[in-house]
């Protein structure tokens, strides 16, 4: 009698059958479970129960108040004015720091001398603290000694000197700047992994059909970089609205409240004020702005890039 022929399919359905569930298997992720209970789902569910009471982050009388954070959080207008402020930075730096990224992306793919000098260097300033950049373009804009008022009075143009940090006109576009100049090279890396992606056949065969270098760009390059333009606006989107530490160090929140983001106000509020309770509460709010802003920047990029 001929011996049936075992095919690899059956043999596979075979040997999977065989396989059971182990309960051992769970043992694996316990430890990481476990870190991740401690400190991420424990803190907080710990938060959403603090931002219903008046918590002053220290003693241990903690008193229920219900509603009464959000409402406040509603009506006041230092947080409306912070949220202003927050939006007036987030859709700045969104912009400008990828517009620099691409066009830093591009000159890096262009050039073949020393492109990996160029690269680092673009890089660096990445590389530092938000502390740190603080404190530099802090030293570089003060009004009496900073290097960049001291330029122009080289250069003759002593009238033109500001206070950068201390005019309320233009304190929010220093700080915008630093942060672009720090952020930018960032994503450039993103954008010109994507440029070393795209066929350098079809620039050619635009080239041959007469295509400057903008129409490529714009026709070829640009539509194929989608996938990086929706990595790189979420990514610089969600710094941006949670930026903290040039605004605590350049800044302080001033002059008044013109540069106060919602995170300095979290901030100033939950250990300046001891308001532990409203602080968590205005966490939770902007923990859900920053959601619903997410999601639905990730759909319209997303039918973006099916459109170009």
């Amino acid at each position: 009698m001929a011996t049936p022929k075992v095919t690899a399919e059956a043999s596979f359905v075979a040997i999977n059958k065989k396989k059971k569930w182990q309960p051992y298997a769970l043992y694996f992720i316990l430890p990481s479970f476990i870190l991740y209970t401690l400190f991420v789902i424990v803190p907080t569910l710990g938060s959403v129960y603090y931002s219903f009471t008046s918590w002053d982050g220290i003693s241990s009388d903690v008193r229920f108040i219900g509603l009464a954070n959000f409402v406040e959080i509603w009506n006041s207008p230092r947080v409306h004015n912070a949220l202003k402020n927050t939006m007036v930075l987030t859709i700045s730096l969104v912009i400008l720091e990828n517009i620099v990224a691409i066009l830093l992306a591009v000159l890096v793919d262009k050039v073949r001398w020393l492109s990996k000098v160029f690269r680092s260097i673009f890089y660096f300033p990445t590389l530092l603290s938000g502390i740190v950049m603080g404190f530099v373009w802090a030293m570089m804009l003060n009004y009496n000694f900073g290097v960049v008022n001291q330029l122009l009075d080289k250069l003759g143009l002593g009238a033109f000197a500001i206070d950068w940090l201390g005019d309320p006109k233009y304190a929010m576009l220093a700080v915008i700047l630093s942060t672009v100049w720090k952020g930018a090279g960032y994503y450039m890396i993103i954008y010109l992994a994507g440029l070393q992606g795209i066929p350098q056949e079809l620039n050619e065969a635009a080239s041959i059909d007469g295509a400057n270098g903008w129409q490529q760009f714009r026709h070829i390059t640009f539509p194929l970089l989608a996938g990086s333009v929706t990595v790189c606006m979420v990514l610089a989107m969600i710094s941006a609205l949670k930026i903290f530490d040039q605004i605590a160090v350049m800044t302080d929140g001033g002059p008044g409240f013109e540069t106060e983001t919602l995170t300095y106000l979290i901030y100033k509020v939950g250990f300046g004020e001891l308001r532990q309770g409203f602080g968590t509460a205005l966490a939770l709010v902007l923990f859900f702005i920053i959601l619903i802003i997410t999601v639905f920047q990730v759909k319209v990029l997303q039918k973006r890039e099916v459109e170009m």
